[in-house]
């Protein structure tokens, strides 16, 4: 075994709960009940990640933090998210009973440009004594996403028992053991992307905005610059017909 593919991972694309739970993505047994309840929320389709209505604004412009401070305010939040661009809305997730903070928010920058610029440079800062993390908005980007708070999730740490693969924190490693093509593709598991996996190091992407979208944004800009350059030169020809007479 090459030591190249022992230091090589690779990152989910969709999210399947059952491959969440293993560390090479390649394991077809459940790791523990919340994998399970997971898998179940996820085949009768009982979480909708378009059914909160707290969740506002453009998915592509959008970034998750998480392991904020309990000290952190939306001030605090907004004032250091603001160095990497301009900040058009922000969410700080709290408790609908204490309202003390969870810890975890969401922020909408103006352009995609300035999301993936807090993306890449965010990522690990520190905010009132609390190491961030810093992901794309994956509730509204990933398919078959599951919140952890039904058992799903990424990430988590390792004293929970919880422990989830294939994000940003805890990529997929690249399987040292014969793949199990058959069981994963009866599972509707994807299989590990051999021969494309990425070093430690190298900062995923997150998803790029489909192609016929970005064209409909161009064009629609383009008419807004041209409607309002036409209503100034309107307004400026009434003027000057106007000092003419």
């Amino acid at each position: 075994m090459s030591g190249n593919k022992i230091n090589s991972v690779f990152y989910a694309v969709g999210y399947h709960p059952i491959q969440s739970g293993s560390i090479d993505g390649t394991d077809i047994v459940l790791h523990d009940n919340a994998v399970y309840r997971a898998l179940l929320c996820s085949s009768a389709g009982l979480y909708d990640p378009f059914g909160d209505p707290k969740v506002i604004g453009d998915p592509y412009c959008t970034l998750f933090v998480g392991r904020l401070s309990d000290l952190t305010t939306e001030e605090t939040l907004r004032k250091v998210m603001s160095k990497y661009g301009r900040v058009k809305n922000m969410r700080l997730v709290r408790d609908i009973v204490t309202g003390a903070s969870r810890r975890y928010a969401f922020v909408e920058y103006e352009t995609e440009k300035e999301m993936r610029h807090a993306y890449e440079d965010a990522h690990h800062s520190i905010i009132d004594g609390s190491e961030i993390i810093v992901d794309y908005n994956r509730q509204q980007l990933m398919p078959g996403w599951i919140p952890r708070r039904l058992g799903g999730g990424l990430g988590g740490l390792k004293e929970s028992g919880q422990l989830r693969f294939g994000g940003r924190e805890r990529p997929f490693k690249a399987p040292l053991r014969s793949i199990p093509l058959d069981d994963l593709k009866r599972l509707g598991i994807p299989p590990p992307p051999e021969g494309r996996y990425m070093s430690r190091y190298q900062v995923p992407s997150p998803p790029r905005r489909p192609r016929n979208s970005v064209d409909r944004e161009e064009r629609s800009h383009k008419r807004h610059k041209h409607s309002r350059h036409s209503h100034r030169h309107e307004r400026g020809s009434s003027s000057r017909d106007y000092l003419s007479d």
